[in-house]
């Protein structure tokens, strides 16, 4: 259960029934066990569908079984220090995967790995997590969708060469020229390319080798639709002439 003021991040020890070592970890209350077994598997070396989770005192007494996966970590009384102990159900043995030179060395095909069922994308298509969670990416998709829409119609109101005013969060407010308008390679979604009045900008209206509009050094800039406002605005003094 969460509780207001409870760090978002808790450290605790990590022990298993294959490796004698312990290893101190940082990780997110709000991950499911689920996706913290997925985690674990670069820790102790065991499949995640193979795990059973106990959870320990930092004085080493037993808590209770973390067991439910679409639980969040933080709905249990973990504090930090704690001791999360992994006990393996694959049939591996102690030591099994502390030494390295009994590892066997190989390639698996991509093909071949979305076979098997004890990794951990067939966990994860299982307990339909992250991109095999079709619903969600269903929704992200129709968000990015939105909002795309929504800066191409606010684009598409700025006009080539308008006198502009940008107003970004969290910075003092700019004016210039518009130069650009449109999509971009360096990032997706539309942007408003913005030759200042004074040097104020990041570059010369070109972005990695590509360029899209004229101006002098630090006199450009890319923003989002939504903080340029298309107007009447005459040309500021800013003063940065006479500063040396």
């Amino acid at each position: 259960m969460s509780v207001t003021g409870t760090p978002a991040v808790v450290s605790v020890s990590i022990s298993s029934s294959l490796n004698s070592f312990r290893a101190l970890k940082r990780y997110a209350r709000g991950l499911t066990i689920a996706e913290f077994k997925c985690k674990l598997e670069l820790v102790v070396g065991s499949p995640a569908s193979c795990m059973e989770l106990e959870l320990y005192t930092p004085d080493d007494k037993f808590v209770m079984k973390l067991d439910r996966d679409e639980a969040l970590l933080g709905s249990y009384p973990i504090d930090g220090g704690c001791r999360i102990h992994v006990i393996d159900r694959s049939g591996a043995t102690l030591g099994e995967y502390e030494d390295v030179s009994r590892v066997e060395k190989f390639q698996i095909s991509d093909a071949e790995y979305d076979k098997r069922a004890d990794t951990a994308r067939s966990f994860m298509k299982r307990s339909k997590l992250g991109q095999y969670n079709q619903e969600e990416m269903t929704k992200k998709e129709a968000e990015l969708e939105q909002k795309l829409l929504e800066e191409k119609a606010l684009a598409e109101a700025v006009s080539v060469g308008a006198r502009c005013e940008v107003q970004a969060p969290g910075q003092p407010s700019k004016r210039g020229t518009v130069m650009y308008v449109g999509l971009t390679e360096f990032k997706p979604g539309y942007w408003i390319g913005i030759k200042y009045d004074e040097p104020l900008g990041k570059h010369d209206g070109s972005i990695s080798g590509k360029r899209y509009f004229e101006c002098q050094p630090k006199y450009g800039a890319f923003v989002k639709p939504q903080y340029v406002t298309v107007g009447d605005f005459p040309e500021e003094d800013y003063g940065l002439d006479d500063e040396m």
